[in-house]
């Protein structure tokens, strides 16, 4: 039986993570990189899979929680002896002083555990399985010297500890007997462990311990959210942080593959690539949150990657090497039996057109957030950028597409891609007329098209029978994604037909707070949970038409909804209230940022209103 996916905490260096238990058992770790091949994979088999476990004798219960204003995570065990604190950590370090542009730590590809009694004596045990390329390739470790090496061909994971670890079969145990104030350490590195940086005693993994410390709480000080939901919102600014890959400055989606949507079903799939979907609200959270530094990183990545913009863009991107081919791992049994486990993702072949409309408001967020005064790389070639993807964007606007939820029954008429296709050539035209370089006839022209593009998705994305804007042209089927556009302000959230295509979206898609994406065919199998960002995205119509009591109400029961430290999955499932899908999600952590951001300035201009307050204020205005 797996662990539910809320279980599992997340650690990571800024260019690879780990899920972590309640248990203490680190049951997901890919080394170098976000998208390598995993080497501790029990989530996804519980037999086959390897880990690094932890067993206390006499355990009677776990607490754990995130060291504050950092991706540290301490779990407390308490025993019918004593108590126990283990701290998970792997080292970031920062460089002096930090680069104008480019990675703002370095990752060891390393992961320390310091395990300390606080009162009375424990005992137990550490116990180190590795399952190399997902548990494909077999090893045989050896002892060398105070430690113990797994080694397969060119993979290598070196484990040091104190106690020393010894090998019991095909594990390396580190048994510990701790009185109060006693520590034991355990540390993992992947690949070559070089002898200057090497960790062979407590004080060396403290210091990897206190720098790390330092650089997270340095980075939280960093924001400028001081607003009342800052728990939330911070530990998802943490949590996008920690999906970044910082050479490239790319953000993955997850940090995890093969995790299912729908229980039983074929909804599986590999998500530790980087989608140009996110590229709005992941430049909008960091900017809004007073992190320019990161929206340029992740504007670098979308530049390197595409050429200043110059190729044709696409639906998505590895973080560092193209994305590999969509394969199913068939010898892992799944989640909880969910079968099949996919690594690689076919969706990066499919057409969808929003991605310029992600794209240009991502620059247009940024470059109002730098006055328009953005470094040099940003800016050198903006007209030439404007022209490009406005060149794009007009080439496609009649054009069929898979949409926002890459559904894999054939490209329609979406209205999400539409509508941020005009997007695209708003924002294409606010930027240039802020800039030198642009013809003023050519930003008529695009102003031009975007109010035909309008006029038109206006008109056949409306449903009389539905009384909503519906998924596509000529569609009965609501989609969830309308809600995105009109954050956006491709549609209005204070104009009738929106409204009521808000209530048609919580009357046939709601279930309470939670809301699906959509529910019709999608030539899958099995019943998916609901979308955890549509129902941040309610937030955050609800705020913009003024209802603040009730937008305010909906955003505290979502909040409370994420695990024991904060952190969500893709989706939930409405009747367990379990989590689904791959965790924890960025997008789901973009949704919870910007419905904050959203909140709190609605409560600011319209104070605290109910549905009949709102209405009122609203028909005075």
């Amino acid at each position: 039986m797996s662990k539910p996916i809320s279980d599992y905490a997340l650690i990571g260096d800024t260019h690879s993570c780990a899920l972590i238990a309640r248990d203490g058992s680190i049951d997901w770790l890919c080394w170098p990189r976000h998208d390598s091949p995993a080497l501790f994979v029990k989530l996804l088999d519980d037999e086959t899979g390897g880990a690094c476990s932890v067993a206390f004798d006499g355990l009677t219960g776990t607490a754990r929680r995130y060291l504050p204003e950092t991706n540290i995570l301490e779990t407390s065990f308490t025993t019918r002896t004593g108590q126990a604190r283990l701290v998970d950590v792997m080292p970031v370090n920062p460089p002096s002083p930090e680069p104008d542009e480019g990675p703002d730590g370095e990752g060891e590809s390393r992961l320390i555990r310091l395990l300390t009694c606080v009162t009375g004596t424990v005992t137990g045990a550490f116990r180190v399985r590795p399952t190399f390329d997902y548990a494909r390739r077999p090893c045989t470790p050896i002892v060398e010297g105070p430690s113990v090496l797994f080694e397969a061909g060119d993979c290598r994971l070196r484990v040091n500890a104190h106690p020393r670890p010894t090998l019991i079969g095909d594990e390396a145990e580190i048994r510990f007997q701790l009185s109060e104030g006693e520590t034991a350490y355990l540390v993992l590195t992947h690949g070559e462990d070089r002898e200057d940086a090497a960790i062979d005693d407590h004080a060396g993994a403290q210091r990897r311990l206190d720098l790390t410390e330092d650089y997270w709480r340095r980075w939280s000080a960093r924001s400028t959210y001081r607003g009342a939901y800052r728990d939330a919102v911070m530990r998802s600014a943490l949590c996008l942080k920690l999906l970044t890959y910082s050479p490239s400055g790319g953000i993955v989606a997850a940090a995890t593959a093969g995790l299912p949507e729908a229980v039983p079903g074929d909804r599986n799939y590999d998500y530790r690539f980087t989608w140009m979907r996110d590229a709005a609200f992941t430049v909008t959270a960091f900017v809004m949150l007073g992190y320019v530094r990161e929206a340029s990183e992740f504007l670098r990545f979308l530049r390197e990657r595409d050429g200043t913009y110059g190729r044709e863009t696409r639906l998505m991107y590895g973080v560092a090497d193209d994305i590999p081919p969509e394969e199913e791992l068939d010898h892992l049994a799944g989640w909880n039996g969910v079968r099949p486990v996919v690594i690689g993702n076919l969706a990066e072949d499919q057409d969808q057109h929003d991605i310029y409309g992600e794209l240009l408001r991502a620059l247009c967020v940024f470059l109002e957030a730098v006055d328009y005064d953005p470094p040099e790389k940003v800016n050198d070639r903006l007209p030439e950028v404007l022209d490009n993807l406005t060149a794009r964007a007009i080439r496609h606007r009649h054009d069929a597409d898979n949409g926002i939820w890459e559904l894999r029954t054939g490209p329609r008429q979406q209205l999400h891609s539409k509508a941020m296709i005009w997007v695209a050539l708003t924002d294409a035209a606010r930027i240039a007329r802020n800039i030198s370089g642009v013809p003023e006839a050519k930003i008529r022209e695009w102003e031009r098209v975007a109010a035909e593009v309008r006029a038109e998705y206006l008109d056949r994305g409306w449903n009389a029978e539905k009384r909503a804007y519906v998924g596509a042209y000529e569609s009965h089927h609501l989609d969830a994604a309308v809600l995105r556009v009109a954050l956006f302000g491709a549609l209005d959230p204070k104009d009738p037909r929106m409204r009521a295509t808000l209530a048609a979206v919580e009357r046939e898609l709601g279930v309470g707070d939670l809301i699906y994406r959509y529910r019709m065919d999608d030539g899958l199998t099995g019943d998916e949970g609901t979308f955890t960002a549509c129902a941040f995205w309610r937030v955050g119509c609800l705020a913009l038409d003024g209802r603040t009591a009730e937008a305010k109400a909906v955003f505290e029961r979502l909040i409370a909804r994420g695990n024991d430290v904060g952190l969500f999955a893709e989706e939930i499932d409405p009747v367990t209230g379990e989590q689904r899908g791959n965790t924890p999600q960025g997008f789901s952590h973009m949704a919870l940022i910007n419905a904050a951001l959203r909140l709190e300035d609605s409560i600011d201009r319209y104070g605290f209103a109910d549905a009949a307050d709102g209405v009122a204020h609203r028909a005075a205005e």
